[in-house]
């Protein structure tokens, strides 16, 4: 499906605004049903099956776009094979002062330093349980508050509220906009951190009527020796899987042009050989089993198509949507549907980790 003229109009219209309101306008647009749901290549070798998910293709939106949870279903509609809800902490939180987004239009990259500002679990609660029993793949994106005194509490805390509607759970230790966050990923903590959520699941498991799947999502920037302590943390506590990867503090290649010195997180096409390196690594030292979703740079069919040879078994994007809008979903799909017939192959797990030994070669 090709890009609309009111689509065109739409996205130059956001571009003339600051990043964090065209943000907002385009959550209130969906919300109001101003942006329209699409329709998107469809095959049935894009399919995923994990866990006990059906994943209708492999492209989802990544958590930060819906904080709150509102507007799943919207995001389903314009073509994503699943949607992401938050990060959400225990308590609402404001996050750090505006402003505190930034496009890089020469770089097709975004800087942010949120801080995790969200309405908190009761108001997501309450939108979920209008939501529930509704179709379709929604993860759960758990975070801790800025000011927690203890912070695994806080995601054992985002386990127990949410297990009745997540369809998993991504627990984010990887961003760099809380103090601290980070200090989560090293192997002792981590070990903890591991051990609360993975045993908060298994007590749910009677609320939400199944095992609900937990994922680990970290950052590009581990050195290799810690990349191998996640993983065997990972392994060793029976996490179902990892996300590869959350946004970085490196500058390295950028362009020298826009915004580029400001604090916090950098996404978009920048990030893509970094976050594509360490899904590579990751993969070589999980083995071939973990489910792994691969985040970061993701702008095209080929760079789709890139993530999944280096370890990947879905996808997720959010900041190219910013440059290019919601008609690059459609171009995904239909340039891995593409890219299946080029090669003969019958789905999409056997395209993956052609490329996994010569990514994690390289040096990030």
């Amino acid at each position: 499906m090709s890009v609309t003229w009111l689509e065109q109009a739409a996205q130059k219209g956001l571009q003339l605004l600051d990043a964090e309101t065209a943000h907002r306008v385009t959550v209130l647009g969906l919300k109001s049903g101003l942006v329209p749901g699409r329709k998107i290549a469809s095959d049935p070798r894009l399919a995923v099956n994990l866990w006990d998910l059906k994943f209708p293709n492999p492209l989802g939106m990544a958590a930060g776009f819906d904080k709150n949870g509102e507007v799943p279903d919207e995001l389903l509609k314009l073509g994503f094979g699943f949607a992401e809800a938050g990060s959400v902490t225990p308590r609402a939180q404001a996050g750090n002062p505006r402003p505190r987004v930034f496009r890089l239009p020469g770089d097709q990259g975004v800087i942010n330093r949120y801080g995790f500002n969200n309405e908190g679990h009761d108001a997501l609660r309450a939108r979920l349980t209008v939501r529930a029993g509704k179709p379709g793949v929604l993860g759960i994106n758990v975070g801790a508050n800025k000011d927690a005194d203890d912070r695994i509490a806080d995601y054992v805390a985002g386990i127990h509220a949410f297990s009745e509607f997540a369809s998993y759970f991504a627990v984010n230790i990887s961003s760099p906009n809380t103090p601290g966050l980070r200090d989560l990923q090293a192997r002792s903590a981590l070990a903890d951190l591991l051990s609360g959520v993975m045993a908060a699941r298994d007590e749910n498991i009677a609320k939400s009527g199944r095992q609900v799947p937990v994922l680990l999502k970290i950052a590009p920037d581990v050195v290799a020796e810690d990349l191998e302590d996640i993983v065997e943390e990972v392994l060793d506590k029976k996490v179902d899987g990892l996300i590869v990867s959350n946004t970085t503090i490196s500058r390295e290649g950028l362009s020298g042009t826009g915004p580029y010195q400001e604090t916090g997180g950098l996404s978009g096409r920048p990030l893509f050989r970094k976050s594509t390196i360490m899904l590579a690594k990751a993969r070589r030292l999980a083995g071939p089993d973990l489910p792994i979703i691969g985040v970061g740079g993701i702008d095209s069919a080929e760079t789709a198509w890139t993530k999944i040879a280096a370890g990947a078994d879905l996808l997720q994007l959010y900041s190219s949507l910013v440059f290019k809008g919601p008609a690059l979903i459609d171009e995904i799909l239909t340039g891995l549907i593409a890219k299946l017939n080029e090669t003969g192959l019958a789905s999409l797990r056997e395209a993956r980790d052609a490329n996994v030994d010569a990514w994690a070669s390289e040096n990030p």
